[in-house]
């Protein structure tokens, strides 16, 4: 019997690995709201640079979670963590005993949300190593990588998440189940610490360009998250910088999500890349001047859309 399995937030993220998990033989319905009509007639479009080019149809189009009839054995939360938006109420309705949560998202320190919310259910912290956007209605363009890494809370490895990478792996990705998903998603924090936010306030330079001009900076941030997940008990791997400079040197020209978010007006990811780092290193007693310097431009750079709003 194949696995039945909700997307909430079915955008770059979320219809790019439901069409995975259903090419892998899933029952894979979504709910997805600013592109629902051209979905529910015509599904999605993938166009994977590695993977080929191909059309997924849900099984169903939901404009709600609400509207899910039956039992999920997965429900994956795939939107971004905004300030203000209740999360958990999003997936609620769809939720039964045995439902396992899956949040594919970033940000450290976000965790908690979900343990609290669903107590009594499986909650599988996910992360996505990817270039993938939405290009328009209902059409994922997949530049590069695809990498997963998914793991239960608090730190341990169950039937079902083990049974959801062997669906990912037969897709045709990479996916890793580890009991260190919060130690992967301060490695994550990284790349995204530097680029994210430096990506918004360089005017919208590609990754390659900022590297290539500013690398040391861009160093200086990475080091800083360094420093802070070893302070909160997650080291990470010693080469972990050197790593992420090669490959974003060998990535396709690129536009970051906080990027595309601040060229059409969206709230970005500030507080859970940024803001959630920059209060760890401050509880944990670490410097971390470069982190202060582009938070505070960040926050700078959201009130600025707050006044063209």
């Amino acid at each position: 019997m194949s696995s039945k399995i909700l997307i909430i937030g079915a955008g770059a993220i979320g219809a790019f690995y439901g069409a995975l998990l259903a090419k892998a033989g899933a029952d894979v319905s979504v709910v997805c709201r600013s592109d629902y009509e051209h979905v529910k007639r015509y599904g999605y479009t993938i166009n994977s640079n590695d993977l080929g080019r191909w059309t997924f149809t849900p099984s169903k189009v939901l404009k709600n979670a609400v509207d899910f009839k039956g039992t999920a054995d997965y429900v994956l939360l795939c939107t971004k963590v905004l300030p203000g938006i209740d999360l958990a109420s999003l997936i609620r309705p769809a939720v039964t005993d045995e439902t396992a949560i899956v949040f594919i998202q970033n940000g450290v320190e976000i965790e908690q949300e979900m343990l609290t919310a669903f107590p009594d259910n499986e909650v599988i912290s996910g992360l996505a190593f990817i270039c993938s956007n939405r290009i328009n209605s209902g059409e994922i363009l997949h530049l590069a990588y695809g990498h997963l890494a998914i793991g239960n809370l608090p730190g341990f490895i169950s039937t079902k998440t083990a049974r959801l990478c062997e669906l990912f792996i037969r897709s045709g990705i990479e996916c890793e189940a580890t009991e260190n998903i919060i130690t992967r998603r301060w490695q994550k924090c990284i790349w995204n610490a530097a680029f994210n936010p430096l990506s918004v306030l360089s005017g919208g330079l590609p990754t390659l360009d900022i590297l290539r001009s500013q690398e040391t900076f861009v160093r200086h941030i990475m080091q800083e998250i360094f420093d802070i997940a070893e302070a909160c008990g997650h080291r990470l791997p010693d080469d972990i910088i050197d790593i992420n400079i090669k490959n974003t040197y060998a990535m396709p020209p690129y536009k970051t999500s906080m990027l595309l978010d601040y060229e059409n007006n969206h709230l970005m990811e500030t507080e859970v890349i940024l803001g959630n780092a920059l209060r760890a290193g401050r509880r944990e007693g670490i410097a971390c001047p470069h982190l202060e310097s582009v938070y505070a431009l960040m926050k700078l750079r959201e009130l600025q859309l707050n006044h063209l709003a």
